[in-house]
């Protein structure tokens, strides 16, 4: 049974940088697209961030274009995401997802596409 554990959340203030860790066990790391998903406060749930199988490809959404990076450690079995400049509509619960795929290139942007998420980390950046 696959199970991913993320940590680093915490309470922020705006322009701070954080950097959220997630590990995946149960499971042959490398086969899974990973992708990080926020949930905030009266909103639906949004991917931020997504890595292909390989770690060669990867997507961010544009709400943090140039401020988000993630990034996987397939030695670790980790993947990370940088948090640069954050601001109050960061504030969400952060959830780390994976998929199985075939395809080492490809990743995921719609969170109904993931089939392991983690119990999440609360980000809170104040103003």
């Amino acid at each position: 049974q696959v199970q991913l554990v993320e940590s680093g959340g915490a309470l922020v203030r705006t322009g701070d940088s954080l950097r959220l860790s997630c590990r995946l066990s149960g499971g042959t790391f490398n086969a899974y697209a990973l992708g990080w998903v926020r949930l905030a406060p009266g909103k639906g749930r949004e991917v931020v961030a997504a890595v292909s199988r390989s770690g060669s490809n990867t997507y961010s959404a544009d709400a943090v274009k140039g401020r988000f990076t993630i990034s996987r450690d397939n030695a670790q079995n980790t993947v990370s995401l940088q948090m640069n400049r954050l601001e109050p509509e960061d504030t969400a619960v952060y959830y780390c997802a994976a998929v199985g795929s075939d395809y080492s290139e490809n990743y995921y942007f719609n969170a109904h596409e993931y089939y392991y998420y983690g119990q999440g980390t609360r980000v809170t950046v104040s103003s």
